[in-house]
């Protein structure tokens, strides 16, 4: 078994595409649109299924906002430099809600981000090699 995807509700399509790939360096890998149906659905990320798990962006014809509720928790990338990428995501416009730093009680360096819609974003720093 693997994960394949995690589904997101998202309120302006076009928003969240630019977000997650023009902001965290996503691929936008495929779109369907189901007029009869009243959605959109487009998966980004790193790489495609079966090798990576995506992560599908979907938009509901006429949503504007969701609440993400209390039990919704975070999405988690690893990245090279936390702090460069903190740095990168503010240079585009992102949202950092906490700045990179050891966790605490621990050396495991992390930040968060914040998507358009609200969803947190955990970069967990992670060395190549």
């Amino acid at each position: 078994m693997r994960i394949l995807h995690t589904m997101l509700r998202v309120g302006n399509l076009q928003r969240s595409i630019d977000f997650y790939t023009k902001v965290l360096g996503m691929t936008l890998l495929r779109t369907t649109d189901r007029p009869d149906q009243q959605y959109t659905l487009a998966f980004v990320g790193y790489g495609k299924n079966p090798d990576h798990a995506e992560l599908e962006l979907t938009y509901n014809y006429g949503t504007e906002q969701y609440d993400i509720g209390t039990a919704y928790g975070h999405i988690a990338i690893a990245v090279e430099d936390a702090y460069q990428t903190c740095a990168a995501v503010k240079a585009q416009g992102g949202n950092v809600t906490r700045e990179a730093g050891p966790v605490k009680g621990g050396a495991t360096v992390i930040a968060f981000v914040q998507d358009p819609d609200g969803y947190k974003i955990e970069l967990i720093e992670r060395k190549e090699g």
